[in-house]
């Protein structure tokens, strides 16, 4: 089971992630859409696709661009569709 906590609050808990670059992304059904909002940010990437972001609110404290999913993934990365992965410098994740 992977986790994925911001100050002690659970924002996805799966063990049916998917690996990839060494990133975990999370099945949307396993990640607590309640703590979260969209974020402006987008960035591509050459294999992937084009990514959206999330920002997420917990107590009170919002952490910008904290997560990135790909809506719309190229073909290489279909495994991956509306999966959220998380910034290691942001959150704790637990393996």
């Amino acid at each position: 089971m992977v986790k994925v906590t911001l100050n002690g609050t659970v924002l996805a808990e799966s063990d049916k992630t998917v690996v990839v670059e060494n990133n975990h992304y999370f099945p949307p059904d396993s990640v607590k859409k309640d703590l979260f909002s969209n974020s402006s940010t987008s960035t591509v990437c050459p294999w992937k696709g084009t990514a959206s972001y999330y920002n997420a609110s917990v107590d009170g404290n919002k952490v910008k661009d904290i997560a990135w999913y790909y809506p719309e993934p190229k073909s290489a990365a279909s495994q991956i569709k509306d999966y959220v992965a998380f910034y290691k410098n942001k959150v704790a994740i637990e393996v």
